[in-house]
């Protein structure tokens, strides 16, 4: 499958998983469409769409929580940011992501 094609059903696929999660792609098109070219380069190369802003360690287990969308893996500290690390995805009711800042993860507050 073409690069053009495997960005598409990226994005066929992750709408629906992120929609039931309470996200959204986010408004800007230009970075959405860069970040799934991204996810289908680290896809061509290592096997799985890694979200493109994480590095991968080469321990399967850590690396799968950073296959798109990885908000399952890191709800707590998305949910705070209303976004995930990358920005592909924010959450519904943001209408303005520059708006939003990246927060460190030691600054999310043990439940």
């Amino acid at each position: 499958m073409d690069g053009e094609k495997r960005k598409e059903v990226l994005r066929a696929w992750h709408a629906g998983v992120v929609d039931l999660l309470g996200y959204k792609f986010t408004p800007n098109e230009e970075m959405v469409d860069f970040l799934l070219e991204q996810e289908v380069k680290l896809e061509q190369q290592h096997g799985s769409p890694f979200c493109p802003c994480q590095c991968i360690s080469g321990n399967r287990e850590e690396d799968m929580k950073i296959v798109c969308p990885c908000i399952p893996f890191h709800r707590k500290h998305f949910d705070a940011m209303k976004q995930c690390w990358c920005g592909l995805f924010v959450h519904k009711d943001v209408t303005d992501p520059s708006k939003l800042r990246q927060i460190p993860a030691s600054e999310i507050p043990d439940e």
